[in-house]
C-alpha cells in the first residue's frame, strides 16, 4: 500500500517536473524516426496484457523482440542516446499512474518470452506489478538469462521495502546497470 502511494505521488511529480524535457524529446523523435512514442503490449501484473509507452530508440520497421535479439543496427543515433541515459523510460511514468507498472519491479516481459514466462509464474514474480527498475536492473541482468532473471525479481520482490525502493531507483538514476544487451552480428 505505501509501495503504491509512493509510485502514485513520485510518478506525477516526475511527470510535470518532466514535461518539458518529455515535449523536447517528442518533437526530436518526431525527426529522428517519424514516429516518437513506442507503445508494445508486456505481460503484466497476474500475466495480463498491457500495453507499454516508451520513447522510440529503434527504427520503425524494427521486429518485435526482446532487446537482447533484435538487430543493434536498428537503434537510431537519438535512441542510442535515450538508451544510455535511459530517458526513452520516461513515458513509463504514465504506465505507473495508470497502475499498470510500478517504480520498482520486474521488467515487464513480451508474451513469446515463454521461458521467462515459466520462470516468473513459477515463483510467484507476476503477483507484482512489472516495474521500470529494480534489482536485476541495477545488477546489469537482462532477460537473456531467464532463470537467474526470475530468481532475481522474485529475491526482490521478497525484500522490497520503502528503502530498497527508493535504493534501486537512486542506482538507476547514478547509472547503475546496463539494461538488455544487444547482440552483435
Amino acid at each position: 500500500m505505501i509501495l503504491r502511494l509512493l509510485d502514485i505521488v513520485l510518478a506525477a511529480v516526475g511527470l510535470l517536473v518532466a514535461l518539458p524535457l518529455i515535449v523536447v524529446l517528442f518533437v526530436i523523435g518526431l525527426f529522428d524516426t517519424g514516429s516518437p512514442l513506442f507503445l508494445q503490449v508486456r505481460v503484466g501484473r497476474r500475466q495480463l496484457p498491457f500495453t507499454l509507452v516508451k520513447f522510440r530508440t529503434m527504427k520503425t520497421d524494427t521486429q518485435s523482440v526482446a532487446t537482447h535479439l533484435a538487430n543493434p543496427e536498428t537503434v537510431t543515433k537519438m535512441g542510442a542516446l535515450l538508451r544510455r541515459t535511459k530517458l526513452d523510460e520516461l513515458p513509463q511514468l504514465w504506465n505507473v499512474l495508470k497502475g499498470e507498472m510500478s517504480l520498482v519491479g520486474p521488467r515487464p516481459c513480451l508474451f513469446n518470452q515463454e521461458e521467462l514466462i515459466v520462470e516468473r509464474a513459477a515463483r510467484a514474480v507476476f503477483d507484482a506489478r512489472p516495474g521500470i527498475t529494480g534489482l536485476a536492473q541495477v545488477q546489469g541482468i537482462d532477460m537473456s538469462t531467464p532463470r537467474l532473471l526470475a530468481e532475481t525479481d522474485a529475491r526482490m520482490l521478497e525484500s522490497l521495502s520503502p528503502a530498497t525502493y527508493f535504493g534501486y531507483i537512486l542506482k538507476t538514476i547514478a547509472g547503475s546497470g546496463s539494461g538488455d544487451r544487444m547482440q552483435r552480428g
